[in-house]
Parts: structure tokens; sequence; C-alpha cells
């Protein structure tokens, strides 16, 4: 048998930071905007043969090889952490060579890992008939990306990743909601412009460090999130109604706040793709994901894209071709 499995990477227009529990909790009607886009993540699962399990990363070129399920579950260090452990998660019986590719750069900010993760648990349910569905698969993904990185994860990457689209995700008590947004996806993706600023050196722990100042106390960093928490909320009926001015104020408005959490959030070359964009007819930039590098989505009027994108370009930001995904997760099955 032969599952493939593919997901859409996001962007995320306002909000992020405060899907990861319990934040939201302290930031009564806090909501996460994104839309997901056409980088995407895949995976191939092919049964074997006798009991090996072999893991294999096309993008990274890292790979490795079990003589068995056990032999995988009894190790202590892995090459590609999150493979194994949803294989261990969802204990497949028999041979299997998984393989996975990522179209999002290092570090991207776009939430890949994420998107990895649902496609990998879609073909898993698929392969072991599990009967998990979107949202099982979403919040499997979530958990076990947690237990990866030895950290709370958040909810917002996972749901563009499942279900595609442009969205609102709630973030309430006992749980998330999300709501698709009545906006056009064309009219989104003429004004996007995305671009890869380098792989980061901090976002790795550039939510964890805003995380901790906030449930310590940090009277700055509270504040910050509840600004960002009420911009996203006008984010969502901005984007809603298709007021692209308004949803170009307020990213601005969110950026601004989202900087003074952490000087390690922006970065020189960030500020100059964001600077010199502006200047060419840009409504706004941000970051996407946790700062540091990785990707800067751009707002934009679509008669400014050609001015825009060349201005990216001459401050060192690579373009990356991309539209708005409209399905979310595809899984196909052969043999």
């Amino acid at each position: 048998m032969r599952i493939e499995a593919r997901a859409p990477t996001r962007i995320d227009l306002a909000g992020g930071t405060l899907d990861i529990w319990p934040l939201y909790l302290f930031h009564p009607g806090a909501v996460t905007v994104n839309c997901a886009v056409t980088r995407r993540a895949s995976c191939v699962l092919e049964t074997r043969p006798g009991r090996a399990i072999e893991l294999v990363s096309r993008d990274t070129g890292r790979r490795e090889r079990f003589a068995s399920l056990d032999a995988l579950a009894m190790s202590r260090r892995y090459r590609l952490p999150l493979v194994a452990h949803l294989v261990r998660h969802f204990r497949p019986q028999g041979g299997l060579r998984v393989e996975t590719n990522s179209e999002a750069p290092a570090g991207a900010g776009l939430g890949g890992s994420s998107a990895m993760a649902v496609a990998l648990c879609a073909a898993f349910d698929r392969l072991t008939g599990a009967g998990l569905g979107r949202i099982g698969w979403i919040h499997t993904s979530r958990d076990v990306e947690a237990v990866v990185i030895g950290a709370p994860a958040g909810t917002q990457d996972h749901y563009p990743a499942a279900f595609g689209g442009v969205a609102a995700l709630h973030l309430e008590i006992a749980g998330e909601r999300r709501e698709g947004l009545p906006t056009d996806p064309g009219e989104l993706e003429r004004r996007l412009v995305l671009c890869y600023t380098g792989k980061p050196r901090q976002s790795a722990i550039n939510n964890w460090r805003v995380f901790v100042a906030h449930m310590e106390g940090d009277r700055s960093v509270r504040r910050n999130l509840a600004a960002i928490a009420a911009i996203a909320r006008a984010m969502r009926g901005a984007v809603a109604d298709e007021d692209w001015p308004e949803a170009g104020r307020l990213m601005r408005e969110e950026w601004n706040f989202r900087r003074r959490n952490l000087p390690t959030i922006s970065t020189p070359r960030i500020d100059a793709i964001i600077a010199g964009a502006r200047r060419q007819g840009a409504l706004s930039g941000k970051v996407c994901g946790a700062g540091g590098g990785g990707c800067v989505a751009l707002l934009i009027e679509p008669e400014a894209r050609a001015r825009v994108e060349r201005a990216v370009r001459e401050a060192g930001g690579e373009l990356l071709a991309c539209g708005i995904d409209r399905r979310g997760v595809r899984v196909k099955v052969r043999g």
C-alpha cells in the first residue's frame, strides 16, 4: 500500500502566540487570523515486507532505519524526531518506509512542522484505521509537536493545514473554534507578497521567552499581548469585510506591539524589507511565526506588486510564490 498526503502551511495575519495554552485564557475573546498557503508539506507511506521501518526526509537529507517498531520505540534519540514520535503514537504494523518533503524553507515561520505533522497524522490514520478525522489530526499533531520541542505548542498552525482557506480561530475555555471567513481567497491572494529572509537564529526560543514572561507576570508583555488580542479581533472583521486598507493598518499595529515583546523578534534585514516595501506602496508587513528571521508577509494593493517585489529583492529578501490553499490536507491511497 502507498499513501500520499500533503498539507498547506500558513501565513498568520494577526493574533499569533496567543494560541499557546493557557495564554489565551488570560485574554478573553482571543482570536488568531490566518490563511493556508500553497507552500506544502508532504509525506509518502509505503508498506514493505518484513518489520523494518525507514524514515527519509528529502528536503533535509536526513534518514534513519530501525529493525522494527519496537526498536524505534526503544531509541532515545532520533534524526527525524517528529516522524519517529508519530510512528510511536500510531504504531503501524509491519515494514514501512516514510518519506517527507517540505516546500517551506528552513525556519520559515509558516508552520511547516505543524503542516507536516497534520499530513503524517492523516496518512497514518488512513493506514491504521484509527478514525480520528481532521480535529483528531489537529490535536494529535499539536501534542506530539509539544513532546518533540519540549515546550507548549500552539494550535493555530494546525487548523490551516487541516482545513485550508481563510479563517479565524477563536480561543476559548475548554477548546478552540474555527470560523471560516467569507473572504474571496482570490482577492487576498492578489494582495499578499511572501519572502524569505534567511534561517532564524532565535525563533525556536522567542515564543518560549514571551510565554514565560507572561506567566511570570511581566506587565509589558501582558499589555502587548492584550493589545495584540484586540487587534486580532478587529483584523477578523476587516478581512471578513475585505477592507484591505484597514487590514493593512491593523497589521502595522500588530507588528509594532509584537516587536516590543523581544528585541530578537525582528532583524535588520526584516526591518529593511518592510521599510523598503512600504516606501513602494505596501500597506504593511510583519514577520511570520516567532520571528528572528524566516518569512515576512506583506499586504499590498495589487497595482503595487512589481514595485514591492523589486524592493524586497533589493533589501535581500527571496520572493516565494504562493497562493491561498482552499482545501487543506489531501490524502491519496494506492494499492
